[in-house]
């Protein structure tokens, strides 16, 4: 009698950690973020990087992106080689249930 074969779970350390960076940026355009997002599209996959999403909030001059990256460090660089802003602050997130 044979065995079932097992299931394949992803353990935490086998996942990339995810971010939430914050810029500030006042005088902010969407459309000028859509642009920079494009940019960070176009230069991510050489360093292992997925930016998935981003937000605006012109009023406030504020920018936050959604991003999978081996670290911090990765993931400010390929916003400071596609477009050059960096994040002023970047916190590591975990998914809510």
């Amino acid at each position: 009698m044979s065995e079932e074969p097992r299931p394949i779970h992803l353990f935490e350390e086998d996942t990339v950690p995810t971010y939430m960076d914050m810029h500030d940026i006042p005088g902010v355009k969407a459309e000028d973020v859509a642009g920079a997002h494009q940019a960070d599209l176009a230069v991510q996959g050489k360093y292992g990087v997925d930016y998935k999403q981003y937000w605006v909030d012109e009023a406030e001059g504020k920018v936050f992106c959604l991003v999978d990256a081996p670290d911090k460090e990765t993931a400010a660089r390929v916003h400071r080689e596609a477009h050059g802003l960096e994040a002023h602050t970047l916190y590591e997130v975990k998914p809510g249930t």
